[in-house]
């Protein structure tokens, strides 16, 4: 048969976690391919950019749907398992689960809005909506699409390393974007805290005209106006101006407020979503599969 569409998948990728052990994406893909009758030769199929097979694509993009709802859960690198509220789903014995179906979960529909993908239109889920849309659309909407999933996908994997690589991503991240100068000097500079994150002082600019202090903090829990309250603090005991404050978790209403009241200093707050969105736009622990370049006609060229 043709490869199956991945929302098609999803119903038959969590009954396969239904055991409630964790499965490797090796082992779902090839228990997926026998369940759905995907031939080897149709597993073999490439995207059009000619490096990612087809069928294991659209079962990623299954994995991740299903993660995001709540119905499954990563378990390391590649490795998921099934949650109780998937559990519960199975047990209600849907027909099918799909986009449409996963609109009943709050964790689907937050995953959605954080991800300011509340205009994505439902061109998704009907043909004839996608009928509407231009070709240039449909790519913008996937390309948006699929950056939403990279972001969550990169912020599972930092909350899954270790304090120590967080601390040397930082350090990339900043001077990839231009502060402290070297990796090796920006290394120098900011201070191990010990409590999975890091402080310190760190350059503004190549030539030090100006100095930040940063903190960062692999945290599960939102972050106060308390921690901030302090961190503005430690600004005035550094003898800086400008402070970043870095963590993977978020920051409450009353904390992005405080940082609006402080006066002179500046203080930018910078929560899981948009570190993982920084991470994407300075290529930092992401690499570019394919390029796709969209021309049009240069009548100029045609005038005589």
């Amino acid at each position: 048969m043709a490869i199956p569409d991945f929302q098609t998948m999803m119903l038959p990728i969590l009954r396969l976690h239904e055991d409630g052990l964790v499965h490797a994406n090796r082992e779902t893909y090839d228990q997926l391919a026998l369940v759905m009758n995907v031939a080897e030769q149709e597993r073999g199929e490439l995207l059009q950019s000619g490096t990612t097979p087809k069928y294991e694509n659209r079962a990623g993009w299954s994995l991740v749907y299903l993660t995001n709802a709540g119905l499954l859960e990563r378990r390391g690198r590649g490795k998921y398992i099934i949650t109780s509220l998937g559990t519960e789903t199975l047990k209600q014995s849907p027909d099918r689960i799909d986009m449409r179906y996963l609109k009943k979960f709050k964790g689907y529909n937050d995953w959605r809005s954080q991800f300011s993908r509340e205009e994505e239109s439902e061109s998704h889920e009907s043909a004839e909506s996608t009928a509407t849309a231009t070709p240039q659309e449909r790519m913008a909407d996937g390309y948006k699409h699929f950056r939403a999933a990279l972001a969550d996908e990169a912020l599972a994997m930092v909350k899954s390393c270790s304090p120590r690589f967080f601390e040397q991503l930082v350090v990339d991240l900043l001077v990839r974007m231009g502060y402290g100068g070297s990796v090796e000097e920006a290394a120098r500079v900011v201070g191990k805290s010990g409590d999975g994150g890091i402080d310190g002082i760190i350059k503004e600019d190549k030539l030090g005209l100006d100095i930040i202090y940063v903190q960062a903090k692999r945290w599960e829990n939102v972050v106060g106006a308390g921690s901030v309250r302090d961190f503005s603090g430690s600004l005035d005991y550094h003898g800086a101006k400008k402070g970043v404050f870095i963590t993977t978790s978020s920051f409450t209403k009353d904390a992005r407020e405080f940082v609006t009241r402080i006066g002179e200093k500046k203080v930018v707050l910078v929560d899981g979503f948009e570190l993982a969105q920084l991470m994407i736009d300075h290529d930092i622990g992401v690499s570019t599969v394919t390029t796709y370049t969209i021309k049009r006609l240069d009548s100029d060229y045609f005038e005589e």
